[in-house]
Formats: structure tokens, C-alpha cells, sequence
């Protein structure tokens, strides 16, 4: 049976390494995005960007606009036909603009493994129309591969853009996630949910917990050889604050409702696909930094 299978997350649920200014919801960050159809492995590349905009509120002076890149190697298989394994490996670009100039950081991410079972996989007909649907729960971990080297020893910047614009969180972190899919003739609907927690790291820096719950729909157009996928749904996050030796850094963690809109194509063995997210409500920073735009694009050979 083909499977259809889309998990969004931010962040992307991201493995794309993104930040803001103050409020710390980048660094580490766990993606998923929208899987290839394969049976027995894929491999492909993905870039994900994410950009900020930060303004004081106490201090309009104070500002920043953060632009926050990755190119990814990922890849997964098919072990029997119940699990299925996954791996993420980034190398991370980010860039600050603001009131005292410009930084840029780059280098290898926090890889991350993740394994899935499938619960269920049925297919049944209703009304001459095939209908499928499946359940896979799983989680994984995050190795701390990426840079971290924020001096802690001010207060000042635990809270400011050197803590939050690390390429890596230097912590060992676990992810829990799970996907239910379901397709009916050409039309399906994808949900999915994700919880990443968090350790602390050798520096007393804990960066919040995620939380990603999504719902995506999706329509196949095309035959076999050629699959156009046109999706759209809707995403929420949720990021609890920072601590810093055991106690909260101000401004830091928050929560956002995104739209999301997006297309994969499918041909032979190859598969490209892009997806855009539109915030329709956010809250981070004490609404002191603001998404301004943010996306995906890949491409996927099956093995």
C-alpha cells in the first residue's frame, strides 16, 4: 500500500536551527516535514529558512532582523514491515541585522535519529472507493553534534542573541511523535504531533520543551509515473521557556497558530516538494519577535 505520510513541525517542528533575538525558540529545533513516498528507503536533500523580526519593548532602538538557514542530509528505511528508521544531519547558516551590527554563524547542526512502528495499516472499500489509513508511533533522540559555546556568566546574554543563535544546543535531547494518516480515493488527510524535551547542557542552559500538533490535507493529481500533491493545513507550537541553571530567562519561549500551504511532486523514483508558513496568530517574546516568513524545500531519491 502507498503511504502518504506528513509530519510538520517547526518549526518546523525544526530540524532547521532557527532562533530569535530574546526568545529562544530556534536553536535545536526538531523537523520532520513532509516524508517521500518510498518502500524501502529514501535519501534526499532539504533547505529550510525562518526569519525574525525583534523589537524591544521597552526600547524600540533595540531591534533585530534574524535570518536563520539549513541544508540538510536526510534519509530513512524500511526495516520489515513494521518499522521504519530515520536520520536528519544539518549544516546551519544563521544571520542577525540589528541595532549593534551584523553576526553570522555556520556549521554542522544536531543530528537526529528517529524510529517508527506502525500500529496499524488497513484498507477497506467504501462506496467502490478505497479507503486507507494508518498509525505509526515513535520518537528518537537528538545527539548534540552542533557548536555551543555561549558564555553563560553574564546574565545579560544568557537572555540576548549569543545563547539564541548557537548552531547546536549542546544537549542530549529525546523526541516523541506520533502520525495518523488516512486516504480516500485521491483526497486524504494527514495528522500528526510531536513532543521534544529538552536537557541541559554542559553550560546550565536548558532551552524549552516543543510542542507541534498538525493538520494536513492533500490531493493527488496524476497517474503513477506523475503525482501532483497540492496540500494546506494547519499547524500549532507551542515552546516553553528557557532556564538557565534551574531558573526561567526572561522573555524566552511563547506559542503561534501557522497556516501552511505546500505541493509535492512525484515522478519515477524522484520526488520534489516546497511548503510555506503563514502565521495566523504568534506570541513569542512577549510578542516582542514576530515570524515574518518561513518554508521548506526538498529533493528525494528512493532507493
Amino acid at each position: 500500500m502507498k503511504k502518504y505520510i506528513i509530519l510538520i513541525a517547526i518549526i518546523p517542528i525544526s530540524i532547521s536551527s532557527f532562533a530569535c533575538e530574546i526568545c529562544g525558540c530556534g536553536v535545536g529545533n526538531f523537523y520532520m516535514g513532509i516524508l517521500p513516498h518510498f518502500k524501502k528507503g529514501f535519501i534526499g536533500v532539504r533547505y529550510h529558512y525562518t526569519t525574525y523580526h525583534t523589537v524591544m519593548a521597552d526600547d524600540a532602538t533595540q531591534y533585530s532582523y534574524d535570518y536563520f538557514k539549513s541544508t540538510e542530509l536526510w534519509g530513512g528505511i524500511n526495516i520489515g514491515k513494521k518499522m521504519q528508521l530515520l536520520a536528519f544531519a544539518p549544516y546551519n547558516f544563521n544571520k542577525q541585522v540589528g541595532d549593534d551590527g551584523i553576526t553570522k554563524t555556520d556549521g554542522l547542526g544536531d543530528i537526529t535519529l528517529l524510529a517508527n512502528y506502525k500500529f496499524f495499516n488497513h484498507t477497506k472499500l467504501f462506496k467502490n472507493k478505497k479507503i486507507e489509513q494508518s498509525l505509526f508511533i515513535g520518537g528518537g533522540f537528538k545527539l548534540p553534534t552542533g557548536k555551543f559555546n555561549a558564555d553563560v556568566s553574564d546574565p545579560m546574554m544568557v537572555a540576548a542573541s549569543t545563547v539564541n543563535t548557537q548552531i547546536g544546543s549542546g544537549s542530549f535531547d529525546f523526541l516523541l511523535n506520533t502520525m495518523y494518516n488516512v486516504k480516500w480515493n485521491k483526497f486524504g488527510v494527514n495528522t500528526s504531533a510531536t513532543y521534544k524535551i529538552n536537557t541541559t547542557n554542559s553550560s546550565t542552559v536548558k532551552y524549552g520543551n516543543k510542542a507541534i500538533v498538525n493538520a494536513t490535507a492533500f490531493y493527488n493529481i496524476g497517474s503513477n509515473d506523475l503525482i501532483v500533491s497540492p496540500n494546506a493545513g494547519l499547524l500549532y507550537e507551542n515552546i516553553a521557556v528557557n532556564l538557565n541553571n534551574g531558573k526561567t530567562i526572561a522573555s524566552t519561549g511563547g506559542q503561534a497558530l501557522l497556516a501552511t500551504v505546500g505541493v509535492q511532486v512525484k515522478f519515477d523514483k524522484f520526488s520534489v516538494g516546497a511548503n510555506f508558513n503563514i502565521p495566523l496568530s504568534q506570541n513569542y517574546s512577549d510578542n516582542q519577535t514576530k515570524i515574518q516568513s518561513k518554508g521548506t524545500l526538498q529533493f528525494n531519491f528512493a532507493l
